[in-house]
């Protein structure tokens, strides 16, 4: 693998971060019923002033601003920011795992999906479908790249994310929605087969102990609804990063695009 310099991580970062800050602001338009594609401008939600390109460069601006609007001096929401520091963090950790491969190119393209969708989620409790599916699309449409195999590859981790938390509604009767296995069909064309088995086991590890946490902080009730959507986002960023290692030391194959 080529030795990367400092400079490809910086630039790494703020791709991750313009990922980042485009999903919270589709994010935040789609929650709203607003158009967010086309022509549209980035605005100020509370004055409707136009943004300027100097207020739009993730989590650099947010910091120069003080985290307030330029012209109305209202508040900048707080998950923009986390999203784009997250995100250029994820970015930057890809390329350090990957190099510079098309398995960067390949997590990267993910990163705005799973943005949306952790902050769509958290914020109202619902997945949105259209971007389930348009994130099972973009999935498959990479891995034309490795062949007839890694297409077949991404369906077949897309049917299993789906199945088994479709078979969680089914065995609760309901008490779970639907969203949750949309957004698997989609996690599941990104991670393949093998992947998507290690995004689900990390998702419902990491949000099982949350939810434990939050419950013993008095935060949340047995009977309260624990968004379970950002945590297979996590999960499914978790596996990207591990889940070759993890692979080679079970002595299984690493599946294409996963392969440096």
């Amino acid at each position: 693998m080529v030795e990367l310099g400092p400079l490809f991580f910086i630039l790494a970062f703020f791709l991750g971060a313009s990922s980042g800050s485009f999903a919270c602001a589709a994010a935040s338009r789609t929650v709203s019923g607003a158009k967010w594609w086309g022509l549209e401008r980035s605005h100020c939600d509370s004055c409707g002033a136009r943004l300027a390109p100097r207020d739009l460069v993730p989590a650099l601006s947010y910091l120069v601003l003080r985290g307030r609007c330029r012209f109305c001096g209202a508040r900048i929401p707080l998950a923009c920011f986390a999203a784009e520091l997250l995100c250029g963090a994820l970015c930057a950790l890809f390329l350090w795992r990957f190099g510079a491969s098309y398995s960067f190119l390949f997590s990267s393209a993910s990163l705005p999906f799973l943005a949306f969708h952790t902050i769509t989620d958290a914020d109202t409790g619902y997945i949105y479908d259209s971007w389930a599916f348009a994130m099972a699309g973009a999935g498959l449409l990479l891995r034309l790249a490795g062949g007839c195999s890694a297409v077949l590859d991404g369906a077949a981790g897309a049917a299993a994310g789906f199945a088994f938390i479709y078979a969680i509604i089914f065995l609760s009767r309901g008490r779970m929605g639907t969203g949750d296995a949309v957004l698997m069909l989609g996690i599941g064309a990104f991670m393949g087969l093998k992947f998507t088995a290690a995004a689900l086991y990390a998702g419902f590890m990491s949000g099982g102990v949350i939810a434990l946490i939050l419950l013993a902080a008095g935060k949340v009730t047995r009977k309260s609804a624990v968004p379970l959507g950002p945590f297979l986002c996590a999960g499914s960023a978790a596996a990207m990063l591990f889940g070759g290692k993890l692979a080679e030391y079970l002595g299984l194959t690493v599946p294409w695009p996963w392969t440096v």
